[in-house]
C-alpha cells in the first residue's frame, strides 16, 4: 500500500532540504488551497523555485508536482474538493482526443488513388512550386526542405504579391503545390487561377473540400478540420491535419522515387 502524504512527510524529512522543509509546512497548512494551483502559482504564494517544487514532490515519492495534486485527490476525496484538478484533466483528455480524431479521421479521408496521382505529378515535373500563408508556411517549408535533401528541383514563396506575380509565368512542366487550411487565402486563389489558365498542373492539401482551391485544383488531398478550437478569437486552428498528409506525400514520394531509381 501506498503511503500517505503525512506519511511521506514523516519518513523522508531528513531528507529536504531548509526551503523545501518551508514548502512542505506551508503545503501542509493550505492543502485545500495548493489543490487549485498550478506549480507556477504555488512558487509565487509559497515564495519558492518550481525547482524547489519539483525536487521536494521528488524526495516525497511523487515524479511532479501534478503526479502529487492526483495523489491528494485520492487521500482526500471524500473531505476536499479537487473540482478545478478534475476539469482541467478532463479538458486535456478532450485535447488529446481533439488531436487523436483529427489525425485518425485525416488517415480514413485520405484517398491512396489521389496520393499516387500526385507523386506521379511531382515526380515528373521540373520544378515543385510551394505556395502558402500564415500558419501553413511552416508545413511548406519543411516540404521544401525535404525536397531539396532528396535532389528535387523546389521553390517555396509566402509573401502575397511574388504568389500573384509568380504565378502568371509558371512553365507548365512546373507542379504547384497550394497549402491552406480553410482553401480560401485571396492570393492562393488567384494563383490557383493563373495556374489554371496557363495548363500548369496544381494540386491542393486543406482540410476544406469545398475552398476555392479544390475548385481551381487538378487534385486535391483533404482532412478533417475539428470544430473545437482553443483560440476561438483567431484563426490559428490546428494545422496536424494537413502537416499530416503533407508528411504522408513527402514520404511516400521518397519511396516512389526510390523504387525508380532499383
Amino acid at each position: 500500500m501506498s503511503l500517505t502524504f503525512k506519511e511521506r512527510i514523516h519518513e523522508r524529512i531528513d531528507s529536504l532540504s531548509n526551503s523545501e522543509k518551508y514548502l512542505i509546512d506551508y503545503i501542509t497548512k493550505n492543502l485545500k488551497q495548493v489543490s487549485r494551483l498550478s506549480i507556477v502559482q504555488l512558487s509565487m504564494k509559497a515564495n519558492v523555485s518550481t525547482a524547489t517544487i519539483v525536487r521536494a514532490m521528488q524526495k516525497l515519492g511523487y515524479s511532479g508536482f501534478t503526479s502529487f495534486k492526483f495523489k491528494l485527490e485520492e487521500e482526500y476525496a471524500k473531505d476536499m474538493s479537487f473540482t478545478n484538478v478534475e476539469d482541467v484533466d478532463q479538458k486535456i483528455k478532450e485535447a488529446v482526443e481533439k488531436n487523436r480524431r483529427e489525425v485518425a479521421e485525416t488517415l480514413r479521408m485520405l484517398d491512396r488513388g489521389t496520393i499516387e496521382d500526385t507523386i506521379q505529378k511531382m515526380i515528373h515535373s521540373q520544378k515543385i512550386m510551394l505556395f502558402a500563408r500564415g500558419l501553413s508556411e511552416l508545413i511548406a517549408k519543411e516540404m521544401l526542405i525535404k525536397l531539396q535533401l532528396i535532389g528535387k528541383y523546389s521553390e517555396m514563396h509566402d509573401d502575397p504579391n511574388i504568389i500573384r506575380t509568380m504565378s502568371k509565368r509558371i512553365p507548365v512542366e512546373d507542379l504547384v503545390i497550394f497549402i491552406s487550411l480553410n482553401g480560401k487565402t485571396e492570393e492562393l486563389v488567384e494563383a490557383a487561377e493563373n495556374c489554371k489558365n496557363n495548363g500548369v498542373s496544381t494540386v491542393t492539401i486543406t482540410t476544406n473540400r469545398n475552398s476555392p482551391l479544390c475548385a481551381l485544383s487538378e487534385l486535391s488531398l483533404i482532412g478533417y478540420k475539428s470544430r473545437m478550437s482553443y483560440f476561438p478569437d483567431y484563426e490559428v486552428r490546428s494545422r496536424l491535419p494537413i502537416m499530416v498528409i503533407a508528411r504522408i506525400l513527402m514520404d511516400a514520394y521518397v519511396i516512389r522515387t526510390q523504387q525508380k531509381e532499383k
